[in-house]
C-alpha cells in the first residue's frame, strides 16, 4: 500500500531507490533516499562524483523514475503524471541552473531571459518588463542589451539565474552553479541565492563541491554511495 504524504514542502521524497542493470548485474545507485525541502530553504547537496547526486536530481525533477519510492513535487505525485504533465510542471513552476550558463551567444541578455517566458506564451510586453525586472534583481539591468558573448562568465551565470527566476518558480535546482567561476564571482552568486530564497520564499537545492556554498546553505545533505548519510544545520 502506498503512503500518502501530506506536506507543505516544495519537494518530498520518501524511500527513493534507483537500480540500473549492467552486464555485471544490478547496480544500486540510490538506496532508500528520504529528502524534504521547504519554501524559503537553501539546501546544499554534497558528494563525490559518482555518488548518485545527478541521478537524485533527475528523479526529483521528474526526468527519471525511481525503482521504488515516492516523490511529491509541489504537491503533485510524480508517479501519477505523464511526461507532458511533468514537462508543464517544470516549465511553469521550476527553475534550473547549471555549471554552464547555456545562453544563446548571439542573443542579448534580455532576449536570453525572455526565452523562458516565450515557452509560457507570455505577451511581448509582459516578457520584456518581467525580464528586465529579473535582470535588475541580479544586478545586470545595465547589460540587458549586450549579447551573451560580450559578457563575462560571472555575468553570463547571472543572466542564467535571471532566466531561471523570471517566471517566479517555487523550486529552483542548481547543479554546480559556481563550478566555472572565480572565488569573488562565486561568492556574489551565493549572496544572490540567499537574497532570492528569503525574498521570494522559494526552495533551493544546490548540488555542489564548493565549500563556500556548503557554508552558506541553511542545511547540507551529504550523499555517499547512494545514501544520504548526514544532515546538519
Amino acid at each position: 500500500m502506498q503512503t500518502t504524504m501530506i506536506s507543505t514542502s516544495v519537494v518530498e521524497a520518501r524511500g527513493i531507490t534507483r537500480d540500473f542493470a549492467t552486464g555485471r548485474g544490478i547496480v544500486h545507485v540510490l538506496r532508500g533516499i528520504d529528502l524534504s525541502i521547504k519554501s524559503g530553504e537553501f539546501v546544499a547537496l554534497r558528494g563525490r562524483s559518482g555518488a548518485g547526486k545527478t541521478t537524485l536530481l533527475n528523479i526529483l525533477l521528474g526526468l527519471d523514475d525511481p525503482t521504488d519510492g515516492q516523490v511529491h513535487l509541489l504537491g503533485q505525485d510524480l508517479a501519477r503524471l505523464n511526461e507532458p504533465a511533468r514537462a508543464a510542471l517544470r516549465r511553469e513552476s521550476l527553475g534550473l541552473l547549471f555549471q554552464n550558463a547555456h545562453l544563446f551567444p548571439s542573443l542579448s541578455a534580455l532576449e536570453n531571459v525572455e526565452l523562458a517566458l516565450r515557452l509560457l506564451a507570455a505577451p511581448p510586453g509582459e516578457r520584456r518588463s518581467r525580464s528586465l525586472e529579473a535582470l535588475e534583481m541580479v544586478g545586470l539591468a545595465a547589460r540587458a542589451r549586450h549579447r551573451a558573448l560580450e559578457l563575462s562568465g560571472g555575468e553570463q551565470q547571472r543572466v542564467a539565474l535571471a532566466r531561471a527566476l523570471v517566471h517566479q518558480p517555487r523550486f529552483v535546482v542548481a547543479d554546480e552553479p559556481t563550478g566555472n567561476l572565480d572565488l569573488q564571482t562565486g561568492q556574489s552568486i551565493i549572496l544572490l541565492f540567499h537574497t532570492i530564497v528569503r525574498e521570494q520564499q522559494i526552495g533551493l537545492l544546490v548540488a555542489t563541491h564548493d565549500a563556500a556554498v556548503v557554508a552558506s546553505a541553511d542545511r547540507t545533505v551529504l550523499m555517499n554511495d547512494g545514501v544520504l548519510v548526514e544532515q546538519y544545520q
